[in-house]
């Protein structure tokens, strides 16, 4: 059985539950202690060599990196998360990338200062409501055309969203998002999928 090496509190862990959820595909959740320092100890580093998580085993097959586990679980499934065809599989990928290149850095830095407790230098939160604003304008105008990121269809793109749009969601980053009425329409169907529900816990 696949193994995920990781935290049900971790965002990136959340990515790889949610599209093992999506897919239906059978695991073993290994939780890596954070208090402990276990993600930076020997043991976990042999398998995550950043000392990040997650880090899969699949029957001797190793992996790291959420948002390739979650193309590597999806193909290894035949799931539905990527698209069929050549545009909107584009679209997916361009997502991911604006996901990790525009977006989640700014999204953690809320999620440190109100969540994790880890307060930031001055001036940090407002430069990333700024950077938050710009790149949720853009979401916005696509969201307006389309109901997931990458088309018609829930992919891999609105997945490596989810976990840093939850937690910012209970943080004034809230303040942003709400001024995009596409975002936050978006935000509200693929937050009550059943299989969010179930990866984070609520269900």
């Amino acid at each position: 059985m696949l193994k995920v090496y990781g935290n049900a509190v971790s965002t990136c862990t959340r990515k790889v539950l949610m599209t093992l959820a999506e897919t239906q595909t059978p695991f073993e959740l290994v939780s890596i202690n954070f208090a402990t320092g276990e993600h930076k100890q020997e043991a976990h580093v042999r398998r995550q060599p950043f000392g990040r998580i997650p880090a899969i085993d699949d029957d001797g097959f190793e992996m790291f990196e959420s948002r390739a586990i979650c193309r590597y679980i999806n193909e290894k499934v035949k799931g539905n998360l990527v698209p069929s065809d050549a545009k909107s599989m584009g679209k997916m990928e361009q997502w991911i990338s604006i996901e990790t290149s525009e977006f989640t850095g700014h999204a953690m830095k809320f999620i440190y200062e109100f969540v994790f407790k880890r307060p930031q230098e001055p001036g940090v939160l407002d430069a990333a409501a700024k950077s938050l604003g710009v790149v949720s304008n853009v979401m916005d105008r696509e969201l307006a055309r389309k109901p997931f990121l990458a088309g018609a269809d829930f992919s891999i793109a609105d997945v490596c969203f989810m976990p840093y749009l939850e937690y910012a969601m209970g943080t004034p980053a809230k303040d942003v998002f709400s001024k995009y009425p596409h975002v936050m329409s978006w935000w509200q169907k693929i937050s009550e999928r059943p299989t969010w529900k179930k990866a984070i816990g609520k269900s």
